[in-house]
C-alpha cells in the first residue's frame, strides 16, 4: 500500500514550484517580497490564466514595482505598458488603477511593510484573510492564494489548506485535513505541499502523474 508520505513527497517533486517562484519572487519575511506576493495575487484574482498573471508580475517588477514607493512611482501608463508586455491586456486599464491604490494602501496603513497586516491579524488566518480582502481587487480566492503562499515565510500560518488544497488531497489519496497534511512533510515543503494540491486539483492529468510516482 502507498504511504501518504510518498505521495506528498511526489505532490512537492511533481508540482511543487510556488507561484512566487515561478514569478521570479525569492520569497522572505520582508516587505518587497510580500508586496510583489501581494501585486501577483491582484494579478491572479481577475479572470486570467495564470501563466498571464505571472508574466505581467515578472514585467512589473521589471520596471519598478518591486515595492509599494516603486509601484506607487510608475505612472498609470508605465504600468499598463508592463502589463501589456506581460500579455495582461484585457484587464490592463482598470488593474493598473487598481495596482496604484493597493500601493498608496499599504504605504498609509502599513508604512510600506506587509509584516504590519500580519501583526494586525494577531496570527490567525480568518483576520489575514479579512485583512487582505480590503485590498482593491482581492477576495477570497486571492486572499487564499497568499496565505497558501505566505506560509513559506510566516509559519505562523502553518498548516494553511483552503478547499482548493483539500480538493487535491483527495484527487491524490491524501488526508482532508491541514494537520495531517503537514505531518507528511518538513515545514519548509508545507507551502510547496499547497501549491502542488492546488495545481492536482484542477489537472487530472497531473493528479495521475503524481498517484504514478508514488506507486
Amino acid at each position: 500500500m502507498v504511504k501518504h508520505a510518498d505521495i506528498a513527497r511526489a505532490v512537492v517533486d511533481e508540482a511543487g514550484t510556488t507561484l512566487a517562484a515561478e514569478a521570479g519572487i525569492r520569497m522572505a519575511d520582508k516587505p518587497a517580497a510580500l508586496w510583489q506576493l501581494l501585486v501577483l495575487v491582484n494579478l491572479m484574482s481577475a479572470r486570467i490564466s495564470a501563466g498571464i498573471a505571472i508574466a505581467a508580475a515578472r514585467e512589473l517588477n521589471g520596471a519598478g514595482g518591486t515595492t509599494p514607493d516603486g509601484m506607487a512611482g510608475l505612472s498609470w501608463q508605465d504600468r499598463v505598458d508592463a502589463l501589456g508586455r506581460g500579455h495582461y491586456v484585457r484587464y490592463d486599464e482598470s488593474t493598473a488603477t487598481r495596482l496604484g491604490e493597493c500601493a498608496d494602501r499599504v504605504r498609509e496603513e502599513y508604512g510600506g511593510d506587509l509584516r504590519g497586516l500580519g501583526e494586525r491579524s494577531e496570527q490567525q488566518a480568518g483576520r489575514l484573510e479579512s485583512g487582505l480582502g480590503e485590498f482593491p481587487g482581492i477576495g477570497p480566492t486571492g486572499a487564499a492564494i497568499f496565505c497558501r503562499e505566505a506560509q513559506a515565510v510566516w509559519p505562523w500560518l502553518r498548516p494553511y489548506t483552503d478547499g482548493l488544497v483539500l480538493a487535491g488531497a483527495g484527487k491524490v489519496g491524501l488526508p482532508g485535513d491541514g494537520d495531517k497534511l503537514a505531518e507528511l512533510v518538513e515545514g519548509d515543503d508545507i507551502a510547496p505541499l499547497a501549491a502542488g494540491l492546488a495545481r492536482v486539483a484542477r489537472d487530472d492529468d497531473l493528479a495521475g502523474r503524481v498517484r504514478g510516482k508514488a506507486g
